[in-house]
C-alpha cells in the first residue's frame, strides 16, 4: 500500500519488506510451573513512552510498575543523531525494573452501592519536563496523573553548608561536608545521614549569628589566622530510589467504567471515555471537564450501542476517532461543534448477505481502536479479526486480517464461558509496515501490512516465542478502483490448533501488548508476566 501523503507504508515498486524472524529478550515476573498466579498480579496495561525509553505496565492490584531502557545508554551521543548518520546500533531493546507505585486503592461507591476496582485499565505517557517522566493512569472510575524523576538530582543550599534532596530522589551517601570526620562518627555519623537544616540565623560568610548553638561550630577546622575552609558536598554514591507522586486526580466525571484515556498532540488536554460519553479534560485543572460525545438516549431502553475505545488522532489536535460495539468507528472534528453528536467520517464493514447469526453483533464490537504513527490509517481490532482503514477511504477496510478464524465453530462454547467478551489490544509498528494482536494460549499474531506482503506469524509469550509460529499465505479478497490495489483477508487458513487437533487453553489469554515506537520490539503480557521480543 502507498501511503500516499507522507504515509510510512512502503510502495509496491520497493516490493514487500521480508518477514522478521521474531527472538526472545526478556521477561519480567516469570512464574514457575506450576506456581499460581495471584487475581492482583495480573497485568491489565501496558505502554511504551513515545521515545521508546521507558515503559510502564499496570495491573489489577493497582499498581503501576515503570521499567527503563538500558542498552541505548552503552552508545555515546544522542540516539536520534546516530540514527540519522545510519549508525547500526547493534544490541536490541534491553529494560530493567526502575521503580512501582501503588496507583489506586479499592474504593467503594455508597450512593450506588458498587465496589469500584483499583485494576489499571489504561496507561499514559505525557510529554517530559525538566528530566522528569509524567503519566496518567485510570481505573474504572478515577484518572490520575503522576509525576517521577529519572536520574539523580540533588538540591545543593551552600549558604548552610547543607544538602536538600527532592521528594522524588533519596541520596544514600554525601562526603566532603565540613564535619571533622572522626567527630562525626563518634555523633552517629552525619557524612552518611541526612543533615537537617537548622533555623538559626546564617551571616554571609557561613558563620552562626549564635555560635553555641550551632551543632557544626565544634567540628570546623580554622586555619591560624583565617576563615574556616569550605568544601562542596560530594556524591559518592549515586544511586538513588525512584519516587513517583500523583499530581492531580480527575475523578466524578464518568457515570460507567472508563474504557479509554488518550493524550492530546497540544499537549495540554486528554480525553477519557467510558461506555456512552467521550469527556475533554485540560492536564492543569481536574475539577472540571467537557462532554463532547454523549450517545446515552432519553430513554435507556432505546440504547443500541455503547463506546468501546477512543483515541485522538496523533498529529491533529482537533481529530480523534471512537469505536462502538456495532463495529464501526467514527471520526470527529472539534471544530465543528463542542457537543460532537455527528461524526465527519465513518468506518465501517457491511455483513454479507445471510451472515448474520446470535453471535454477528457480538463478535462485531470493536475492542481497541489505533491510529499509525502517521495518522492515515486506523487499526481496529474486533473479536475475529483486525481490520486496517485509510482515514481517507471510508468505503471498506484496506487490509482485514484473521486471526483465530479456527473459533468460529465453537462461539458457543465461548458464550458459555464468556470468553466472547474478551477485550484484546492491537499496536502498530512505527514504521507502519506491520500489525500485531493477541489471542489464546498466549498466542499472539504478527501481520504485514504493506501491499505485496505475505507475513502471517504466530508467536507465543514464552522464551521459545516461535514454537508455535505459523506462516500463511496471503489471499486477495476483492479489488478497489484507487491508489489501493486491493484488499487483502489473511490469517484465515492457519492450520491452527483445530487442524492438528490440539486443545486451546482459554484461561490463558494475550490481551495487552504494546509495538516499541521505533524499532521492531515487542512487550506483551502473559498473566503476571511481561515477556519482550525483538526481530
Amino acid at each position: 500500500m502507498d501511503s500516499g501523503n507522507g504515509g510510512e507504508v512502503t510502495s509496491a515498486a520497493a516490493g514487500p519488506p521480508t518477514p522478521l524472524e521474531w527472538k526472545f529478550s526478556q521477561v519480567f515476573g516469570e512464574r514457575a510451573a506450576g506456581e499460581e498466579v495471584q487475581e492482583v498480579d495480573i497485568i491489565s496495561a501496558i505502554e511504551f513512552d513515545k521515545s521508546g525509553d521507558h515503559l510502564a505496565t499496570g495491573d489489577r492490584g493497582g499498581r503501576v510498575v515503570l521499567f527503563e531502557r538500558t542498552d541505548a545508554k552503552e552508545h555515546g551521543g544522542n540516539r536520534r543523531d546516530l540514527e540519522r548518520m545510519d549508525y547500526q546500533v547493534s544490541r536490541h531493546p534491553e529494560f530493567r525494573y526502575k521503580t512501582e507505585f501503588q496507583s489506586h486503592e479499592p474504593e467503594f461507591d455508597y450512593l450506588k452501592s458498587l465496589e469500584i476496582e483499583e485494576k489499571i485499565n489504561k496507561i499514559r505517557w505525557c510529554q517530559t519536563a525538566n528530566g522528569a517522566v509524567f503519566l496518567l493512569s485510570t481505573n474504572d472510575k478515577t484518572i490520575k496523573f503522576w509525576k517521577a524523576k529519572i536520574g539523580l538530582d540533588l538540591l545543593l543550599d551552600f549558604s548552610l553548608g547543607v544538602v536538600s534532596k527532592l521528594v522524588q530522589e533519596k541520596v544514600k551517601k554525601i562526603s566532603e561536608i565540613n564535619v571533622d570526620s572522626s567527630k562525626a562518627a563518634g555523633n552517629g555519623g552525619i557524612a552518611s545521614s541526612s543533615v537537617s537544616s537548622s533555623s538559626k540565623k546564617f551571616l554571609a560568610n557561613g558563620d552562626c549569628s549564635n555560635p553555641s548553638s550551632n551543632p557544626l561550630s565544634n567540628d570546623l577546622s580554622f586555619p591560624p589566622g583565617g576563615l574556616p575552609s569550605l568544601r562542596l558536598p560530594v556524591v559518592t554514591s549515586g544511586e538513588t530510589s525512584l519516587l513517583a507522586r500523583c499530581r492531580r486526580v480527575y475523578a466524578h466525571a464518568h457515570d460507567y467504567h472508563i474504557n479509554s484515556i488518550s493524550n492530546n498532540s497540544d499537549g495540554e488536554t486528554f480525553i477519557s471515555a467510558d461506555d456512552l460519553r467521550i469527556n475533554l479534560w485540560n492536564l492543569e485543572i481536574s475539577n472540571q471537564s467537557f462532554n463532547i460525545v454523549d450517545v446515552k438516549p432519553t430513554n435507556m431502553e432505546d440504547l443500541t450501542e455503547v463506546i468501546t475505545s477512543a483515541e485522538f488522532h496523533p498529529t491533529h489536535c482537533n481529530m480523534l476517532a471512537y469505536s462502538s460495539s456495532k463495529g464501526s468507528v467514527r471520526l470527529i472534528d472539534l471544530r465543528q461543534s463542542a457537543l460532537c453528536d455527528s461524526h465527519s467520517k465513518i468506518f465501517e464493514e457491511q455483513e454479507a448477505p445471510g451472515s448474520r447469526s446470535f453471535f454477528t453483533e457480538i463478535i462485531a464490537s470493536i475492542s481497541d481502536v489505533k491510529f499509525a504513527r502517521d495518522g492515515r490509517y486506523l487499526l481496529s481490532r474486533d473479536y475475529m479479526s483486525l481490520k486496517l482503514w485509510d482515514v481517507n477511504m471510508d468505503s471498506g477496510p484496506v487490509a482485514t486480517f484473521q486471526v483465530h478464524e479456527y473459533l468460529r465453530p465453537k462461539l458457543c462454547d465461548l458464550y458459555e464461558n464468556d470468553s466472547i467478551f474478551d477485550k484484546f489490544e492491537c499496536c502498530l509498528s512505527g514504521d507502519g509496515l506491520r500489525v500485531a494482536t493477541g489471542s489464546y494460549s498466549n498466542l499472539f499474531r504478527i501481520f504485514g501490512c504493506a501491499q505485496g506482503s505475505t507475513e502471517a506469524t504466530t508467536l507465543e509469550a514464552s522464551k521459545n516465542p516461535m514454537r508455535r509460529q505459523v506462516q500463511t499465505p496471503a489471499r486477495p479478497s476483492r479489488s478497489l478502483t484507487s491508489s489501493i490495489s486491493r484488499v487483502v483477508r489473511r490469517g484465515a487458513e492457519s492450520p491452527g490448533a483445530d487442524a492438528n487437533g490440539n486443545s486451546f487453553d482459554f484461561t490463558t489469554k494475550l490481551l495487552h501488548l504494546a509495538w516499541h515506537p521505533s524499532e521492531n520490539s515487542i512487550a506483551c503480557a502473559a498473566a503476571n508476566s511481561l515477556y519482550m521480543y525483538y526481530a
